[in-house]
């Protein structure tokens, strides 16, 4: 089942581990703090560093110790609202503005990671969208068909007889191509984001993290295992490991634990076979499956959501491995080399946000899109920080629901991973 050398951490961390700690003095007072070491507190730190804005960026493990070197490095410009249901809720304007601010995002990050010279093999090979069941197909077939005018994607369709061009099993019933779609290695682009950040002058402080945040009359104080730190600006940046610092916050957030494996070493022609393209693939099902070829192509890293509760990545790996000898039968005697788990967070209404809260300025609730989108916001947050008009995107002209009596504890989860892995296996 396990190597012999398994390892129970990010595949992504072999490349390149995690930053050493380093003894830096906390400073008594700085412009811009931001809370959270991921894709979206560099990114603004970035942006504030660079406008001359002094920045501290506060962990409270090392920088990127989240999802941001634990996810799969799938890229996309996923709304997960339809266009219309959008259309239905806010208006055909507000729609068309929202699922723009995921195509910027896409747009984005690339522009980003080539002027900034960030090495952690960027590529937009696509994604292959796999249908679980012929209905599904159908449905992914009117979507392509009917693409909004300036949202248009170049998506088309790959029938179930031509599949293996795309994918090498009869699992599916054929999918989609995106082929804008990108991937990455999430921890070597977190590297790159960390560099950038620093040489801007942000100060990245690991293993400190924000005890307590005070009102004053000009600003705020900060408190942390190493003093008290006073600011004018601060920006919350921890996503699915948003806690009890910033209570109304977490009322908004549903943290999700999405898991993953790499697979042993596989022997080229297989993988060839299997994976023919180095497109990243996901699936139709509620409970989600995603997967791809590492970028040298020597192994299959696999990701989603197979326990109800949240679990030990030792105990989850096993049960990924069953989920890709479904879809790859060749591989069922195949060995898993790393399993581990990061968390994601979701909204109630599954978009993404973005905005002030009683003078806290945040991004979070990617919803599964984070890579391109944590980026995106990451950065709009710091123009907004700093006043730019630029800085404005459609996300924050809307409300940011939660429910009565949720505190940040989903205990609603198990029950709906069972209704919806449920729904997926009556191909409904």
């Amino acid at each position: 089942m396990f190597t012999k050398h398994y390892k129970a951490r990010p595949y992504w961390w072999e490349r390149n581990p995690p930053p050493e700690k380093e003894a830096a003095p906390l400073p008594a007072k700085v412009d811009v703090l931001i809370i959270g070491a991921g894709y979206t507190g560099l990114h603004a730190a970035i942006q504030t560093a660079r406008a001359a804005r002094g920045t501290l960026v506060l962990d409270a493990e090392h920088a990127g110790w989240g999802a941001s070197t634990r996810n799969g490095g799938q890229i996309s410009a996923a709304i997960k609202p339809s266009f219309s249901e959008l259309k239905n809720k806010y208006g055909k304007e507000m729609a068309f503005a929202v699922h723009r601010e995921g195509k910027n995002s896409l747009e984005y990050i690339e522009s980003f990671i080539k002027a900034e010279g960030i090495d952690c093999d960027f590529a937009v090979a696509g994604r292959f969208h796999a249908a679980h069941n012929p209905a599904r197909y159908e449905r992914l077939a009117r979507t392509v068909a009917q693409q909004i005018p300036g949202l248009e994607d170049d998506a088309f369709m790959i029938p179930r007889a031509e599949q293996r061009a795309e994918l090498g099993t009869d699992h599916y019933f054929g999918g989609a191509v995106f082929p804008r779609h990108a991937s990455l290695d999430p921890a070597a682009y977190h590297k790159g984001l960390l560099a950038k950040s620093q040489a801007a002058g942000a100060t990245v402080l690991a293993y400190c993290p924000a005890l307590n945040i005070n009102r004053e009359k000009e600003g705020f104080s900060v408190a942390t295992p190493a003093g008290t730190v006073k600011t004018g600006r601060i920006v919350i940046a921890t996503n699915g490991y948003t806690g009890t610092l910033t209570p109304r916050l977490r009322r908004r957030i549903i943290p999700i634990g999405s898991y993953m494996i790499a697979t042993e070493p596989l022997d080229t022609a297989l993988l060839d076979r299997l994976l023919p393209t180095n497109r990243i693939i996901s699936d139709t099902r509620r409970v989600v499956y995603y997967y791809r070829p590492s970028p040298d192509r020597s192994r299959i890293l696999f990701g989603g959501r197979v326990s109800l509760r949240e679990s030990n990545p030792r105990a989850t790996g096993p049960k990924l491995r069953a989920a890709l000898a479904r879809i790859f039968p060749e591989l069922k005697t195949t060995k898993i080399s790393h399993s581990w788990m990061g968390y994601i967070a979701f909204t109630f209404d599954r978009l993404m946000r973005i905005g002030e809260d009683d003078g806290l300025h945040y991004a979070m609730g990617y919803c599964g899109a984070g890579v391109g989108m944590a980026s995106y916001l990451g950065m709009k947050l710091g123009q907004q920080v700093i006043g730019l008009k630029a800085g404005q995107t459609a996300l924050n002209k809307l409300p940011f629901p939660t429910r009565l009596f949720y505190t940040g504890k989903p205990w609603f989860l198990a029950p709906s991973v069972l209704y919806y892995r449920l729904v997926d296996r009556l191909n409904i």
